[in-house]
């Protein structure tokens, strides 16, 4: 004979499994729907990029001619394919460190898919510039890119931020204090693109799409995080007893 189920005492609460109630996020949706609506974005914006590409006008035995007079917009397309790549690849990483989502981290998200939509834009505006448009078209070119990108940095810069106030949205395995240890990153990324668009138009177009390059490429390198990742591994290989006791040896 099964005995009666024990209502439990007036004011229990049962235990809580570990990563639910308030501080673990609970009753906040998981970040499933947000990652595979943002690789969605991301695959439209990387594909709308080939639009650019033309096939050009040209008389019978021009092709050739023709193909090199569109190099502007081949080097925009390749330019611009890895730049948002990069932007995927540091979404990517982020969110394999969140746990859960608000309504403010979504919009924060949006903010961020908002800038890899508008990239585009610029870059075939650059194209035309570089293959038509004078001087102050290209300088103009590279101020318009180089903004785009800035937007594109603070938009990170508010990610981090909220989530260094929040770090219940991160997993428990993320290391403490990570959205703080990459702040650095945006703020970086938003002083030096700016100067990228300085150095555009009072210097040369050419050497502020060059700065542009240098900063996609760290972007690229920190992907993972400053503290980890190649740079991490690099820091750490720098900072290892062993590479200081050869580095002692080998002084005169």
């Amino acid at each position: 004979m099964t005995e009666p189920a024990k209502t439990p005492p007036a004011g229990h609460q049962p235990p809580r499994s570990p990563g639910t109630g308030p501080e673990g996020g609970a009753g906040l949706p998981a970040t499933r729907r947000t990652e595979a609506f943002s690789d969605g974005v991301f695959a439209i914006v990387i594909t709308l990029l080939v639009l650019d590409l033309t096939n050009p006008h040209y008389r019978p035995g021009q092709l050739g001619a023709a193909l090199a007079r569109d190099w502007p917009s081949f080097l925009a397309f390749g330019f611009s394919f890895v730049y948002i790549g990069v932007i995927w690849l540091n979404h990517h990483a982020l969110f394999r460190r969140i746990r859960h989502l608000d309504l403010a981290l979504n919009w924060i998200n949006l903010g961020v898919l908002l800038g890899a939509v508008i990239i585009p834009f610029p870059t075939a505006v650059l194209a035309g510039a570089f293959a038509d448009g004078s001087d102050n078209d290209r300088r103009l070119a590279v101020v318009l890119y180089a903004l785009a990108a800035a937007l594109m940095s603070a938009a990170w810069l508010a990610a981090f931020c909220y989530l260094g106030r929040h770090p219940e949205l991160l997993r428990a395995e993320t290391t403490p204090g990570y959205a703080g240890q990459q702040l650095g990153r945006p703020l970086t990324g938003i002083g030096l693109y700016a100067l990228s668009g300085l150095v555009g138009w009072f210097i040369s177009p050419v050497a502020g799409l060059i700065c542009i390059v240098i900063m996609i490429s760290y972007h690229a390198i920190t992907s993972e995080g400053l503290h980890e990742g190649p740079v991490g591994r690099l820091l750490r290989l720098l900072r290892s007893p062993r590479l200081l006791r050869l580095l002692r040896r080998d002084r005169p």
